[in-house]
């Protein structure tokens, strides 16, 4: 029989060494939470290069590969790569007592996870807009007194002061509304991404007020996230991916011109390879 505790505190070092993780509760996280849990019962779907692959078991061994598993295949809904996940996890920053706002929880695998790494003296808003998995969501996550699930677009609520937005679906651009619910210091880390091909994964940190520090963390693919898509602008990003070096950027601009620094200009906001003002790298 196997060992699932010991299967998953292996997956948990081998995706957190991928992701070259520095917070050891990362590992920690990723050993404590039942992928299992969160996915339903087998066979499962793993997505693939050509398209989705049956696990042909219930075995829920499987689960702890750093694969991608399909939640709604039909529509390209999925839990997503875990080292990937892990590197944004670790990039967060996130300390105990928290508050978060996740958006785009899918069934909660990943909620959890941030629940974990907030604990109880934190908080965590899980956003999800398709009902049937927020209502998944909303029972795998009930024993966990920190987590709120709530049945609505985060694009389109009124989000709560946050230290971090996490979003699970690919933004053509940063919303307003999620920038304006950060505290100082607060991070916004969501997937950048055109209308085809490699987006990325911006950090996003309000350095102060009106000031807005930017780095990508690693190259990203992901479900359009609704509501914050805009066909021109995700055409435009196409180019500065494919010809644009994104390590290069260091801060978001909103609402002023683009100078020569600039690597991407949008509507009313823009990246930029210059550090932000009141903020020391």
């Amino acid at each position: 029989m196997t060992n699932i505790a010991a299967l998953r505190d292996f997956y948990a070092r081998y995706v957190t060494a991928k992701a070259g993780c520095k917070d050891a509760r990362i590992c920690e996280a990723f050993a404590a939470i039942e992928r299992e849990r969160h996915l339903g019962p087998g066979p499962w779907n793993v997505l693939t290069l050509s398209g989705y692959v049956s696990t042909e078991t219930s075995d829920p061994a499987v689960l702890y590969q750093d694969i991608v598993i399909g939640l709604k295949t039909e529509r390209g809904l999925n839990n997503g790569e875990p080292s990937l996940h892990a590197r944004c996890l670790d990039a967060a920053a996130i300390s105990p007592g928290e508050t978060i706002t996740h958006i785009g929880s899918g069934t909660g695998y990943y909620t959890a996870l941030l629940a974990y790494l907030t604990g109880h003296a934190g908080s965590v808003a899980a956003y999800e807009i398709d009902p049937e998995l927020s209502a998944k969501a909303a029972s795998n996550l009930a024993h966990l007194a920190q987590v709120r699930v709530v049945k609505e677009s985060g694009t389109q609520a009124v989000l709560p002061l946050s230290d971090l937005i996490y979003v699970s679906a690919g933004a053509t651009h940063p919303l307003n509304s999620w920038l304006e619910s950060l505290n100082v210091g607060g991070r916004l880390i969501f997937p950048l991404t055109p209308n085809r091909g490699l987006g990325g994964m911006l950090l996003v940190t309000r350095a102060a007020a009106n000031s807005y520090a930017a780095k990508f963390i690693c190259g990203a693919m992901f479900i359009e996230c609704i509501g914050a898509r805009d066909d021109a602008t995700g055409e435009s990003l196409v180019a500065a991916f494919e010809s644009g070096d994104m390590a290069a950027v260091r801060s978001l601009r909103l609402k002023t011109p683009a100078d020569s620094s600039a690597w991407f200009v949008g509507t009313d906001w823009w990246l930029s390879t210059s550090e932000p003002q009141g903020f020391a790298a």
